[in-house]
């Protein structure tokens, strides 16, 4: 396996866990434990301000802004897949340009495209743990968005939720 084919298989890794913590939001009753919301919408909205610094754009959306359940399911649909996207439509220059950006402390960087999708993946990973730990502790059984989860499902070795 190359380190393109892991790239594209971790940006598919992402759709698939986000999708199953939105599936895990649904199914519970009354109200989502506030911080889990705050983690679960900043993992999206740091997707979609990747992805406005990689096309150039405007972000739609602010760091620490929180969404309701139904905003959340528009965002994951937005960003997760255009992620994918993003990899699928890359060739090795684009996957080498360097973005220049300032953060949201204001700080200038200049991070390559490769490197920013793979933050984009592994600081959604970071926070769904967070995510899943706030639900056990609100009294909820998390789900599991392991990688090694995403790699047996798709090897037919276990089921989807």
């Amino acid at each position: 396996m190359t380190t393109n084919d892991v790239l594209q298989n971790l940006t598919q890794y992402n759709v698939w866990a986000n999708t199953r913590v939105l599936k895990s939001f649904d199914r519970i009753e009354g109200e989502l434990p506030d911080y889990a919301v705050l983690m679960f919408s900043h993992v999206l909205n740091a997707q979609a301000i990747w992805i406005a610094r990689i096309t150039g754009t405007k972000s739609p959306v602010t760091v620490l802004q929180v969404h309701s359940l139904e905003e959340l399911h528009r965002l994951a649909e937005d960003t997760s897949k255009k992620l994918v996207e993003i990899y699928a439509n890359a060739d090795a220059a684009e996957l080498n340009r360097e973005i220049e950006y300032t953060n949201t402390q204001g700080k200038a960087y200049s991070t390559k495209v490769q490197d920013i999708l793979t933050h984009a993946i592994n600081h959604a990973t970071y926070h769904r743990g967070q995510v899943a730990r706030e639900l056990r502790l609100a009294g909820h059984e998390p789900i599991n968005s392991d990688y090694v989860t995403y790699v047996r499902i798709q090897y037919g070795q276990d089921l989807e939720l």
